[in-house]
């Protein structure tokens, strides 16, 4: 389980990298049944990445799989192309959402938006990194 206190941690670890990377984020993180423990929006991080970053988080947790890896597969011809309509819109198919585990089962996930896919995914691995 992953406690408000954790997700303070993670979102303290990953708004470092962001800091680090020059780059504004919104992180989210979310428990195992996918529903936002926290959320934080740095300054200046884009508004319209609010709600990008908490279905990010939604998304890993639902499918326990990385978005940038979810993205790979959703593409024409990919094994699960058109997973992105699913969920009532609730699922991102781009890089920045990472499961969290502990003792190797997910009890949560994170969700960051706000830079290129490769600064989302790096800012994300290393709140999860944090847990």
């Amino acid at each position: 389980m992953i406690t408000l206190k954790d997700a303070k941690r993670i979102i303290e670890a990953a708004e470092k990298k962001a800091v680090e990377i020059g780059q504004p984020m919104n992180i989210a993180v979310a428990d195992a049944g996918g529903n936002l423990i926290s959320h934080a929006r740095m300054d200046g991080a884009w508004l319209g990445s609010i709600d990008i970053s908490i279905k990010k988080a939604y998304t890993s947790r639902a499918f326990d799989i990385a978005t940038k890896d979810l993205a790979t597969h959703s593409q024409s011809g990919g094994q699960f192309f058109g997973i992105h309509a699913s969920n009532d819109g609730k699922i991102m198919i781009f890089a920045g959402g990472i499961p969290l585990k502990v003792d190797g089962k997910v009890v949560g996930a994170i969700g960051v938006s706000g830079g290129s896919g490769d600064q989302d995914h790096a800012v994300a691995e290393a709140g999860a990194a944090a847990l």
